[in-house]
């Protein structure tokens, strides 16, 4: 009898052994110290004109869009302050009252519409962008949703300008605009958390050439863009 109860103690602690679930270690999360931020930027823009002429306002709403890569240096041991160069294009709208046409083929501005009024007057211009931005925000090498605070200048370089006017007598395009400056350069900032993010921009040169006026008065035109920037890694 003794051997029996002996027997069976021995079999139920070795089936209870063999039966327990197998523990695993937790998966390991790989951490990567040497994590970059923020590689594609996408920002939408409501773009504003200061410094107008006397008999010139913006009347309609002048969106914009710009969108491009930016390379990510951290320059600290906890990597969340960076110095960002890249690489963009900003496509900006303006709808306002300048009448621009030509005369013996040289631009020419006017206040004074031809015809009893105009169904569009705007110009647009294309640039490409070398950002180079100091970066802060509170991120870390896991997860993605941070504070950020992105403030950097710009230098741009026009490749395409139009200006279209219409109204029931006459309608004019002119494309490439010799008057408009060709570089531009301007100061940033993108503040915001996640994917939200408010952005700010304001051009230190005229949208024109020195000397452009219209009638005596000269067209220092500056611009200001406001609107959300995202970021893409």
């Amino acid at each position: 009898m003794r051997k029996f109860v002996f027997l069976l103690i021995v079999s139920t602690k070795f089936w209870a052994q063999e039966i327990q679930p197998e523990v695993l270690p937790s998966p390991m999360i790989a951490v990567d110290s040497l994590y970059r931020e923020d590689q594609f930027y996408l920002g939408f823009t409501y773009n504003i004109l200061l410094n107008m002429p006397g008999n010139v306002n913006q009347n309609r709403f002048s969106p914009g869009f710009k969108g491009g890569f930016l390379r990510d240096f951290p320059i600290n041991k906890r990597r969340n302050v960076a110095i960002a160069p890249g690489l963009g294009l900003t496509y900006s709208n303006y709808f306002q009252s300048l009448f621009i046409t030509r005369i013996n083929g040289d631009p020419y501005y006017s206040t004074k519409t031809i015809g009893s009024d105009y169904q569009k007057n705007k110009f647009e211009e294309l640039f490409i962008d070398l950002p180079i931005e100091f970066r802060w925000r509170t991120s870390g090498p896991v997860g993605h949703k941070f504070w950020r605070v992105y403030s950097g200048v710009q230098l741009s370089y026009l490749i395409y300008s139009k200006s279209v006017y219409i109204d029931d007598v006459v309608a004019v395009r002119i494309h490439n605009n010799p008057d408009f400056r060709k570089w531009q350069a301007g100061i940033y900032m993108a503040a915001g958390n996640n994917s939200w993010n408010l952005y700010a921009y304001y051009g230190f040169l005229p949208l024109f050439r020195d000397g452009t006026q219209v009638e005596g008065e000269t067209i220092n035109l500056h611009t200001m863009n406001l609107g959300l920037m995202f970021y893409i890694l």
